[in-house]
């Protein structure tokens, strides 16, 4: 009996044993949500593609905005679900009669991670830096009519007026102007980390959000509390690792698992099973979106708009979201989705009709088809979920109209810069609004002066240009969107896009997850959320 009550001991304690080796494990790999007492306060964020940048405004593309909004504070924010304008830096904010001038109140005792001061300096240098760059260095900055060397560059000069006030002065009028002031790719950088690291600053963020940078290795990025942040009782938590991993089921795997706690890039077919698990909850992010498939308007024999016209009758949309996104998505005719006034809800798409497209292709030269080129996301987007099996889909609809497409593909911030440089005659992408105004998607992705930043088509229209800026320059929002109607008449003539879809993407979290409000610009901050 003594021998038995030992041995029973002694399996008891080799438990506990094997228990602690076993949490040690979850730690080291990074797996799991650190555990303090009964809080867990670790959050482990899954997510399909990497950041290509950590400073925010040498950049365009999400997965940056992801992290970077929870280092960087901007001067103006977004409400929690929607892009109301809120105080952020600034505490308040007036624009003069004319629209000319705008000046900013600023919080006062608000440090940047470095310990140095934010003030109105701060900002002058942020703004100087940004303006007296190009579209290689600062993409974002042309929201502001291009740089200073540019005839069409809005901002005349950035004053400090004092220590907390900061004043802009306009050339022209810009009904956008505090809008974008609030995008998250205009967050006040430290001026004393950006002269220390100079390029490098992108690998070592230095802000004064409610997280701040730690380290970034192999598929993971971990930001850790701003004890000094400037609100009280927040953020919750106590670090945050955004962890990549690109194969969307793979990633939901990890959730089931307790290797991830929340996940973005859920594929719809996954909704049911995640409603069934009762440790598991499905989350939507209010759409503002749209995926596209565009051509480059340069490159043979895309250079003809008869040819474009021909394959977007050749995209069977409604196919695609019925096969890929399960009724959480619609077809898309516009380049800007229904939920952004100005929308030309009037606009006719290219209904799915091969006849029509073998007609346009015999008027444009090219009875028999063609050979080409498409290039296909190697990530899953909020837009996109899976890239190569939409472009497979695509493929075999050009086929059925003599278009032979190959499909091509490479490592994710090569993709963006291969497009950017308008390498790929025809490709797949989307776009996520930033503000929420139709000018963040036409002007910001079609109009020519977008071109080097986020117009991979290379297409420039001046007719259309002079409609985008004549609606930047009124504030009238009726007449705006006069304007905007106007716009995606002509894009809609010349195609330089077949649009896709209009998506609601989906998020999965464990179902301890609380405070996570997913915004439509696919930008969260994180700053309230935590474990029940």
């Amino acid at each position: 009996m003594k021998k038995l009550l030992l041995a029973m001991v002694s399996i008891l304690m080799l438990s506990v044993v094997l228990a602690a080796c076993n949490s040690g494990d979850k730690e080291t790999e990074g797996g799991g949500s650190e555990e303090k007492g009964n809080t867990k306060d670790t959050l482990v964020f899954g997510r399909g593609g990497d950041s290509t940048s950590l400073d925010p405004i040498t950049t365009t593309e999400g997965e940056s905005f992801k992290v970077t909004i929870n280092i960087f504070d901007t001067l103006l924010t977004y409400g929690k679900q929607d892009t109301t304008l809120q105080p952020g830096l600034a505490e308040k904010w007036e624009a003069s009669d004319d629209g000319l001038s705008y000046t900013f109140t600023l919080k006062k005792g608000v440090k940047f991670h470095d310990g140095t001061d934010f003030n109105a300096e701060a900002v002058v240098f942020n703004f100087n830096r940004w303006m007296n760059g190009d579209a290689d260095q600062f993409p974002y900055y042309s929201m502001f009519g291009g740089y200073k060397k540019d005839e069409g560059h809005v901002i005349k000069e950035v004053k400090a007026v004092d220590e907390s006030t900061v004043q802009f002065t306009l050339k022209r009028p810009q009904a956008t102007f505090l809008k974008n002031i609030a995008m998250s790719c205009f967050g006040i950088a430290s001026p004393t980390a950006v002269e220390k690291d100079g390029d490098k600053f992108r690998e070592n963020p230095v802000g004064t959000g409610p997280y701040k940078f730690k380290e970034k290795a192999n598929d993971k990025i971990v930001i850790e509390k701003n004890e000094d942040y400037y609100v009280d009782g927040e953020p919750k938590l106590k670090t945050i690792i955004f962890r990549t991993i690109p194969d969307n089921s793979a990633r939901l795997n990890s959730l089931k698992i307790g290797e991830i706690d929340v996940m973005d890039g859920v594929n719809p077919s996954d909704l049911e099973t995640i409603k069934g698990d009762a440790n598991l909850q499905a989350i939507e992010r209010p759409s503002m979106n749209v995926g596209y498939l565009g051509f480059n308007v340069t490159k043979k024999p895309f250079d003809n708009p008869k040819v474009r016209q021909a394959l977007s009758h050749a995209v069977d949309k409604q196919a695609i979201i019925d096969a890929f996104y399960l009724g959480m998505a619609k077809p898309a005719k516009n380049p800007l989705p229904d939920s952004v006034e100005g929308y030309n809800d009037e606009i006719q798409d290219y209904e799915f009709d091969l006849d029509k497209a073998k007609e346009l292709l015999k008027e444009a030269g090219y009875p028999d088809g063609f050979k080409m080129d498409l290039w296909a996301m190697p990530v899953p987007r909020p837009y996109i979920p899976e890239g190569k099996k939409i472009a497979e889909a695509i493929q075999a609809n050009f086929e059925k109209i003599g278009v032979k497409a190959e499909i091509q593909t490479v490592e994710w911030a090569t993709y963006l810069e291969k497009a950017a440089a308008g390498e790929f005659p025809a490709y797949m992408l989307g776009w996520t609004g930033d503000n929420g105004d139709p000018d963040n998607f036409i002007y910001t992705l079609l109009d020519k002066d977008s071109i080097g930043s986020n117009n991979y088509s290379y297409y420039a229209n001046d007719k259309l240009h002079d409609i985008l800026i004549e609606a930047q320059t009124i504030v009238d929002q009726d007449k705006r969107n006069e304007l905007y109607k106007q716009a995606q008449e002509i894009i809609h003539e010349d195609a330089p896009w077949i649009p896709l879809v209009h998506s609601t993407p989906l998020l999965a979290a464990s179902a301890d997850l609380t405070g996570l409000v997913p915004h439509p610009t696919g930008s969260d901050i994180l700053k309230n959320v935590e474990f029940k």
